[in-house]
């Protein structure tokens, strides 16, 4: 096959937050098969460190800054009649770049990574178009909107950002989601006419570098615990709620019986995660080096989030380093693992408390969990067991692409 051309809406490098996690990976893959260019932006000086990276697996790259406002993004975003996410990740030197790449490379493939960048796409491209949108992201802003948060604004967004899904499922030869249940959605929400091939290309997880058998010490917590861990992104939304969630509905319960400690680990805390560090037994560690030696030195890690898309790398992530995970039924949407033998499902507040409290007093056994719980990501979502679908992703059948 020939060069492929890969844009994806955040630098690829470090893979340390999920959708990062996810291109890392697929460009790791999609490098195997043949000389990938990348076009991708920065978001922060971090990022761009590891522009160096980048360089050694792409045959070329072009970096663009992310610093557009997002009040600017928004007034852009109504004067076109464009979704806010596309206005914010719309760059003239990107595109200029996209059109000159083409033009000096034998191109026959465009990887799309993540919605935001499908305006990329030149309309006249005629050979294979794979798009991964990760999950339905539409039904996110949605959800907000239901919820009566920024009610206009998001209802917006949702709609929008459906039909540029939809758009995108007709234009893709091949249209990749996380999990069976959003490559569903997926299909229920557009027209039945449009024939697009709608597949499933999970997440995985780094089995080697989370391994529980590495020594991680000294353990990073000085209270004796128990410890209960959140990890994530903590200015995304989804997470801010799940911490406040935990911090308010269920912890008093288990402080006031067990003396349990509540750790926030994870990178841009806001200022409401924060506050949640002014209350006695809880920790909001802010951005680490290394989860590795949080997830080995907690009791359980907790996942009670009530807006989840797609698959949890946070999840995979805890079960990979053997440990009990006691998360919503938002949160294992898309792993395909049983409740009370990999990890631990609970429908509210109340029954996440009594579940852990189960762990605590041996009633449910965390160490024979985490066990069971490592055993099925090392040999159902590894990483390399999910990079033999990208070829039958990528290679070509002999038939140009849709029109546009």
């Amino acid at each position: 096959m020939g060069d492929i051309l890969f844009l994806a809406h955040r630098m690829p490098f470090p893979p340390n937050r999920g959708d990062k996690i996810r291109s890392h990976h697929l460009l790791k893959a999609l490098a195997r098969l043949g000389p990938v260019h990348v076009g991708t932006f920065a978001e922060t000086q971090e990022d761009r460190d590891h522009c160096a990276e980048l360089s050694v697996i792409a045959a070329s790259s072009h970096v663009a800054d992310r610093t557009k406002p997002l009040v600017l993004a928004g007034i852009q975003a109504v004067l076109s009649g464009k979704p806010v996410s596309l206005a914010a990740f719309y760059d003239r030197g990107l595109q200029s770049w996209v059109k000159q790449t083409l033009a000096a490379n034998a191109i026959d493939t465009i990887v799309i990574f993540s919605g935001q960048m499908g305006q990329y796409l030149p309309e006249g491209f005629d050979g294979r178009v794979v798009v991964d949108l990760c999950d339905v992201d539409s039904v996110k802003f949605e959800a907000y909107a239901e919820a009566g948060d920024m009610a206009w604004i998001n209802a917006r967004e949702g709609r929008l950002l459906a039909a540029e899904e939809e758009r995108l499922a007709r234009r893709a030869d091949v249209t990749t989601l996380i999990s069976e249940s959003e490559a569903a959605l997926l299909r229920s929400r557009i027209s039945p006419q449009a024939e697009a091939d709608i597949r499933v290309f999970g997440n995985g997880v780094d089995t080697q570098f989370f391994d529980p058998a590495i020594d991680l010490s000294p353990a990073p917590f000085a209270q004796p615990g128990p410890n209960f861990l959140f990890t994530g992104q903590m200015d995304y939304a989804p997470n801010v709620v799940a911490v406040e969630r935990f911090a308010h509905g269920v912890l008093p319960t288990l402080v006031a019986s067990h003396a349990a400690q509540f750790h926030i680990v994870g990178r841009a805390p806001t200022d409401d995660v924060r506050k949640l560090g002014e209350l006695d037994n809880v920790t909001v560690w802010g951005g680490v080096p290394d989860m590795r030696p949080f997830l080995a030195a907690a009791d359980a890690v907790v996942a009670p989030l009530s807006i989840a898309r797609g698959v949890q790398n946070k999840v995979l992530e805890a079960m990979a380093m053997a440990r009990p995970v006691v998360l919503s039924e938002e949160a294992a949407t898309g792993i395909p693992a049983t409740d009370g033998e990999h990890f631990l499902i609970a429908r509210d507040d109340a029954a996440m408390v009594s579940k852990l409290r189960d762990l605590l007093e041996g009633r449910l056994d965390g160490r024979a969990i985490g066990a069971e719980a490592r055993q099925f990501v090392a040999s159902e979502m590894s990483w390399e067991a999910i990079y033999k679908q990208v070829a039958t992703l990528v290679q070509t059948d002999g038939k140009n692409s849709r029109a546009a």
